[in-house]
């Protein structure tokens, strides 16, 4: 038999209108076909094969097949989408005019609709082995200031400071609009997202304010504890283009001090609402709050936790909570239940927050301060209208052992180099932060393979004043020291290393 080739393949599949996909949401069926019209009036059809990324009723973006190539392809369906297609264009158009590596534009199209334009396209250059430094990340970024790490980072700030020379700044800088081509880690960097490009100065160095708030804004994607390797990164910005300012380091850290608390601010604000990171829904009376690339594998447990919990393996059976660890759809899980003791504690739960709300919210906001926690993946609440009953949080489950386990055999000496150090930044992270945990004892902390884990997060707070934090954090350190026999060796170094004033 005959195969088909792809261009017939576009022939048979019927043309989807922007109406249908917006109507469609973030669930278009795939594949679908469009129909584009070329600046030069020559009309083409385009295969949707894979979405990557939806936008409901606004963007969609994926791999298509094209005139006989697979391109990167952005539809902009929104009633008026012509702004934002113009402005992703003239982006990518200043990006290759500067010179600076980026995927090839392939075409730029009008959608056809049944009575003229209906939306628009955009489609760039496919790169099949393409890897974002997102991607990479993960396996470099500790400790803080490696070798590996600084040496993934510094052609990210090289790529910068070619942007700026050329008078250029990108306003949505993150590791994920770097790319690099196959598994070399000496492959040279693309920059992508065209529509976050604006030309301030086309062909000049960008002012100094405009340069420092653009760099605060990537290093401020980074975990603050690499806040300390800026000089390396500052010294690949500037050697990539000499002609750019001088900045200084102390005005450059306010700068991403403020660029990193908008940055935590907007993402807490993202995981309480329905959005391209998070889902929600609702379960006759429960209400949950997923990350959505897990919220198909988590279906079975927000459907029904309490089945879920009673069938893993019980942690802990107690009054207030009960924990269990589950294996599900390959996932390694934590279930914690928060339960209700009796009809007085109902009450006084009942128009607050669930504590098991105040746990994912705190294990986001500790994962991009770069404290690392078990990823929180679910949360669940019963409401009553406007009260809440009993809550379900559901975390990846960390290995590791707790950490009056791992320090038992140093009770009569410092701890271990490895983890002294792991304390120390810990410490160090927490004041800055002004992080108090609610319970610091010895085993909410786990020590896995050189990285202290905190879990049990019910109490943990982030306090707007020194004073607050201080009252919280003498109480935390008190708990910590009470895990060892005062005045042992042991006791003695966490005495004297643990801050006890703010800094």
């Amino acid at each position: 038999m005959e195969r088909q080739q792809p261009d017939q393949l576009d022939d048979e599949l019927p043309l989807s209108s922007a109406a249908q996909l917006r109507a469609a949401g973030r669930t278009p069926t795939l594949p679908f076909a469009v129909e584009l019209i070329e600046e030069d009036g020559a009309s083409h059809r385009l295969r949707f094969e894979q979405l990557l990324r939806v936008l409901p009723g606004k963007r969609q973006v994926g791999i298509a097949h094209y005139r006989g190539q697979r391109v990167l392809a952005k539809l902009f369906i929104a009633a008026h989408s012509a702004r934002h297609w113009q402005r992703e264009r003239d982006g990518i158009v200043a990006l290759h005019a500067a010179g600076l590596p980026t995927p090839a534009l392939v075409a730029s199209a009008h959608l056809k609709g049944n009575s003229g334009v209906d939306g628009h396209a955009l489609l760039s250059e496919f790169i099949a082995d393409a890897h974002s430094l997102a991607e990479r990340w993960h396996a470099v970024a500790n400790p803080a200031g490696n070798a590996a790490g600084l040496a993934l980072l510094q052609p990210a700030f090289a790529l910068l400071g070619q942007l700026h020379a050329q008078g250029l700044i990108h306003e949505d800088l993150h590791l994920g609009n770097f790319l690099a081509r196959g598994e070399d880690a000496d492959a040279a960097l693309l920059l992508i997202d065209g529509d976050a490009v604006r030309a301030l100065s086309p062909g000049q160095p960008l002012p100094t304010s405009a340069a420092m708030d653009n760099f605060a804004l990537l290093a401020a994607q980074l975990p603050p504890l690499w806040d300390g390797w800026l000089k390396p990164l500052l010294a690949s910005w500037q050697a990539a283009a000499p002609q750019l300012p001088q900045l200084d380091s102390d005005v450059l850290q306010q700068h991403i001090d403020r660029r990193r608390a908008v940055r935590i601010a907007d993402y807490l604000a993202k995981s309480e609402r329905n959005c391209s990171l998070f889902a929600t829904a609702r379960h006759g009376k429960r209400h949950s709050i997923t990350v959505r690339r897990h919220a198909e594998q988590l279906a079975t447990i927000l459907a029904d936790p309490d089945a879920a919990l009673a069938s893993g393996q019980l942690l802990k059976d107690g009054n207030t909570c009960t924990v269990a660890g589950v294996d599900v759809a390959g996932l390694k899980l934590v279930i914690k239940r928060y339960n209700i003791k009796h009809a007085a504690h109902a009450l006084s739960r009942a128009w607050r927050p669930s504590r098991a709300h105040h746990a994912w919210r705190a294990g986001h906001l500790l994962s991009l301060l770069g404290i690392a926690t078990p990823p929180p993946l679910a949360v669940i609440e019963e409401r009553h209208g406007p009260l809440r009953g009993r809550a379900w949080l559901i975390t990846a489950w960390s290995d590791g052992e707790d950490l009056a386990h791992h320090l038992a055999p140093f009770v009569d000496q410092a701890p271990p180099p490895a983890t002294a150090q792991a304390l120390i930044e810990l410490f160090t992270a927490m004041q800055r932060h002004r992080i108090s945990h609610g319970d610091f004892k010895a085993s909410n902390l786990l020590w896995n393979e050189g990285n202290l884990i905190l879990i049990d997060l019910d109490a943990t707070r982030q306090h707007r004043s020194t004073r607050s934090h201080l009252r919280a954090w003498q109480r935390d350190r008190a708990r910590l020291l009470r895990n060892w026999p005062q005045h042992s060796p042991l006791w003695q170094w966490l005495d004297q290393h643990l801050p006890k004033h703010d800094h």
